[in-house]
């Protein structure tokens, strides 16, 4: 299973066996933070408590590890590395898993097994940027970032669901929280997903059962689009001038965050509005030309590298 994901991380792999519960955890790493074995997973927590799996990067962590030094300075004096994941295991035992990710910022799929519950989490991030799969096979239950993680477990020989086939047909995508197998579910975005290991042998029964709550298993949002719609509704922005300040502070944030890494950082740039303007906020916060980079069409109706040009000479990057 792990070895079907090679591409997602080509440059470390874990395996964390518990042989007593018959709980696996498998991992592939693109390292961006932390390129030391202080940031090799599956990572234990400090306590011993959670084991942990995860895709993805906290971009707030530094400020949630000041938050968890204020809060708990015994259980966090001596951190092993400077790894998110590392953050993100103390907040675990500081504050619960939940709690955790509701302060959390970033993208992340994740698994993490509670060895003083005997329970098992999954979760995914707000807009579900990255991907999270589940289901039950071969008498066990199984979970990836990628379907061909699943088809490599024995015994799974899931059939093509007719029913979600419908659904592809319809929308020209597999809508969550369904898969196009029988059995098998995307986790929805905001949420966690929790299991006892004693319910995780016993699969759900239904063509489009989508298991909120099924025996031992419960799935919890901790993050609505409509909660925030509604604070907005009830809060909103009067005028283009406070609206204007309020985007550029949110992007400028945003950009700042996402600049941090162990590893070079560039920028892809079109030309268009879009990347222009994080191009622009992320040179405008370094010290040096930052990198922007852009593919080119020898068909002149899809070559934007003219105009991404012209942005790069304007903004001062390194353009390749």
């Amino acid at each position: 299973m792990v070895d079907a994901l090679r591409h997602r991380g080509p440059e470390d792999e874990g395996l964390w066996i518990d042989r007593e519960d018959g709980v696996a955890l498998g991992h592939r790493r693109l390292s961006i933070i932390d390129l030391t074995a202080a940031g090799h997973q599956p990572m234990n927590s400090a306590g011993g408590r959670y084991m942990i799996a995860f895709n993805g990067e906290i971009y707030n962590h530094l400020v949630l590890r000041e938050k968890l030094e204020s809060a708990s300075p015994l259980s966090t004096q001596a951190w092993r590395g400077h790894s998110d994941t590392e953050t993100l295991l103390a907040g675990f035992e500081v504050w619960g898993v939940e709690e955790t990710l509701k302060q959390a910022v970033g993208m992340f799929a994740l698994a993490i097994w509670d060895r003083r519950e005997r329970r098992l989490h999954l979760a995914r991030d707000r807009f579900g940027e990255k991907p999270l799969y589940y289901g039950w096979a071969g008498g066990g239950f199984v979970f990836g970032s990628e379907l061909k993680a699943l088809k490599c477990y024995p015994g799974f020989d899931h059939q093509v669901d007719r029913d979600v086939l419908s659904l592809f047909l319809k929308f020209c995508y597999v809508p969550a929280p369904y898969s196009i197998y029988r059995g098998t579910y995307k986790l929805e975005a905001g949420c966690v997903l929790s299991l006892s290991l004693d319910g995780a042998s016993t699969a759900p029964a239904g063509a489009l059962f989508a298991p909120a709550r099924h025996g031992r298993l419960a799935i919890n949002r901790f993050w609505s689009l409509a909660d925030v719609a509604q604070r907005g509704l009830a809060d909103p922005i009067r005028d283009e001038q406070e609206g204007v300040a309020r985007l550029e502070a949110a992007l400028r944030e945003a950009v700042r965050l996402q600049s941090f890494a162990d590893v070079p950082v560039g920028a892809f740039l079109s030309g268009g509005i879009d990347s222009s303007t994080v191009a622009a906020l992320m040179q405008a916060q370094s010290g040096r030309p930052i990198r922007t980079f852009t593919i080119g069409f020898e068909d002149i109706q899809f070559n934007e590298a003219v105009y991404a040009k012209e942005v790069a000479r304007h903004l001062g990057t390194e353009h390749t």
